[in-house]
């Protein structure tokens, strides 16, 4: 059975509408992460499924059940958020032990629920301090074992892992899946790090202007992204695009970018005539030697970053885009060299101009 579902969920504060019929579904067991930018009311909607604000119209189902009626205390919801909000005057058992005494559990029920969720997030030796004597790893260790400790059917994590450091937070990514999972809990994770989202995520759910613009698992939202919004959002350096009109000649597609022609796949023949944006993702760029096959570009730029090498390229007609590249390839030209560039089809992708809706080729 479905744990969680959203239908039609839409709420507004006087004239202001933040949501317009979401609809949404988590199965148990199962990381759907919401992404967007700040204002897009990621929090608000966990508000909404945890209780704490109404929906203006629409439908929360937990198990099928409608749970307007419902209070957030017999939701059997766990919620985390980015601040923490631990209890300062409460040890970390009794942090812990809070969503447990609300449900009037004896004392060992308590004791062997926090021990348990204290050895599975590996704070079990830090219980007896208060929160001003944890560090900020052991802080959302601690607020994370509260969400859990009562087995809630539903877990909502509210950018949980944004106000601690780097090494943890990518330590965090590698465990955060398995932990959640072992919870059999329906998990919405609630994030603008769209490396957070694609590593965590069995879907995720991409939200604006009110609206989920895309729901998928991550290489789906990477690979085919429904807008030229969405394909901007995920990827370091973002997608490079170019606004341009496909052009059919013979059998050969081809887009213009800055002034010159450049073939694409020929599954885009049905679009000839039509206003686009070309859009190819700097990994896509395929780097050859000046005397080869490809765009005529000179290299303005070239910085390594760990793994990967940048690019900033010129084309020749005056289109300015990013190639990266491996930092091990043989063939990465010095700044000032002229190179010819191709694009892989895998990373190239058409948008309608006037939707921004990507066309499938």
């Amino acid at each position: 059975m479905t744990q969680l579902e959203l239908k039609s969920l839409t709420k507004s504060y006087g004239a202001y509408k933040v949501f317009d019929g979401l609809n949404l579904a988590a199965e148990p067991g199962e990381i759907v992460v919401i992404f967007g930018g700040s204002g897009t009311g990621k929090t608000i909607l966990l508000r909404l499924i945890a209780g704490v604000e109404e929906p203006t119209s629409g439908l929360i189902e937990i198990e099928g059940n409608d749970v307007a009626d419902i209070a957030p205390e017999h939701r059997n919801i766990g919620m985390a958020f980015q601040n923490f909000a631990l209890f300062p005057h409460l040890s970390a058992f009794e942090n812990i032990a809070t969503p447990l005494r609300a449900q009037n559990a004896s004392a060992e029920l308590v004791r062997s629920g926090v021990d348990k969720v204290a050895k599975l997030l590996k704070i079990d030796h830090v219980l007896g301090h208060a929160p001003r004597e944890l560090s900020n790893g052991q802080k959302q260790r601690t607020a994370l074992a509260r969400a859990l400790a009562a087995g809630p059917r539903i877990l909502l994590l509210d950018d949980p892992l944004r106000n601690v450091d780097a090494k943890l937070r990518f330590e965090m990514r590698l465990e955060l899946p398995r932990l959640l999972r072992q919870t059999g809990a329906a998990v919405l994770y609630v994030t603008q790090d769209y490396k957070e989202a694609m590593a965590l995520a069995d879907r995720i759910a991409v939200i604006a202007n009110g609206k989920f613009i895309q729901t998928a698992a991550p290489e789906d939202i990477y690979l085919k992204p429904a807008t030229l919004g969405v394909a901007q959002l995920f990827g370091d350096p973002s997608i490079n695009t170019a606004d341009t009109k496909v052009e059919l000649a013979g059998k050969t597609v081809n887009v213009t970018l800055g002034g010159a022609k450049v073939p694409i796949v020929s599954s885009y023949s049905s679009y000839a005539g039509r206003l686009v944006t070309f859009g190819v993702r700097p990994e896509a760029v395929e780097i050859n030697a000046s005397k080869g096959a490809g765009l005529a570009a000179n290299v303005m730029a070239v910085t390594p970053l760990n793994e990967r090498t940048v690019l900033l390229l010129h084309s020749e007609g005056g289109w300015e885009f990013l190639a990266s590249l491996p930092s091990s390839a043989t063939n990465i030209p010095e700044p000032g060299a002229k190179v010819k560039a191709s694009f892989a089809a895998s990373g190239t992708h058409l948008f309608d101009k006037t939707t921004a809706e990507r066309l499938h080729g």
